[in-house]
């Protein structure tokens, strides 16, 4: 049997590969089935604590398979990732952070893979599209929420309107991605974020991350009030002074390596 997506762990961080390079990385049925099937099990691995997300060269994603899509006249049966809140995406919900290491062209459904990620770092050959529109199909996994939030309503409306490419440097400048690095650094630059993650408090971070989640789904003040429910449970429980002045000594002594 052919595996459509690798897993390898090192150092605490997973990293995932889509592995069908000479489609483009396209999402087939059984690629979207295999990819959900290895981010839960990354999500569940205790020797996990981040999640590096990649394809194959030449590209990242290509988007959904157009050839799967036009060759049983209609839409291929693709698994439904269905969040609890009512979300949709390519792949189900995570409580670890991931990493998208885009090292080629996103491409529609590839892009909004991109989007899926909690933050991006891009190579620079990395290319951005949206072509639902040429394609003639509709996004449903987030793009029209997502992309507005992380680059501004204008600047996805052209995306999204005129199916043009946006290169490495220019997602930068718009914050659709984080870094952009040379190509051949891409996977160990990610790998040294996800390490820095590993590097904190496992459950702070889920949990941070778990309330950027529900204040994106909140209005205004709404968020400030979620924020304050959820510190006034996470310190309900006391404060460990032992564990605290542990960690202190600790970030001293990184930070005095990076200023």
């Amino acid at each position: 049997m052919t595996t459509l997506v690798t897993y390898e762990v090192d150092d605490r961080v997973a990293t995932i590969t889509l592995d069908r390079p000479e489609a483009r990385n396209a999402l087939s049925g059984a690629l979207l089935r295999e990819l959900s099937a290895t981010m839960a099990r990354a999500d569940a691995d205790d020797a996990v604590a981040a999640v590096v997300l990649t394809g194959a060269d030449p590209a990242f994603c290509a988007g959904l398979d157009l050839k799967e899509l036009g060759s049983g006249g209609g839409p291929p049966e693709l698994p439904d990732f269905r969040r609890a809140d009512g979300t949709r995406g390519p792949f189900g919900a995570m409580t670890k952070p991931v990493i998208g290491a885009v090292n080629g062209v996103a491409v529609t459904g590839g892009l909004e893979l991109a989007l899926a990620c909690d933050f991006l770092i891009a190579s620079d050959r990395a290319r951005f599209a949206d072509t639902h529109a040429r394609v003639g199909i509709q996004p449903g996994w987030g793009l029209t929420v997502m992309l507005p939030e992380t680059i501004g309503v204008r600047r996805a409306r052209e995306m999204s309107a005129t199916g043009n490419f946006v290169d490495a440097p220019t997602a930068l400048a718009w914050g659709l991605v984080n870094h952009v690095v040379a190509h051949a650094e891409l996977l160990d630059f990610a790998r040294s974020i996800g390490r820095d993650i590993a590097s904190n408090d496992d459950a702070a971070v889920r949990r941070i991350f778990e309330t950027y989640d529900e204040n994106g789904l909140l209005d205004g003040s709404k968020g400030w009030a979620n924020e304050g429910r959820v510190v006034a449970t996470w310190n309900g429980g006391g404060f460990d002074a032992a564990a605290i002045e542990q960690r202190r000594a600790t970030i001293a002594a990184r930070g005095r390596t990076q200023i």
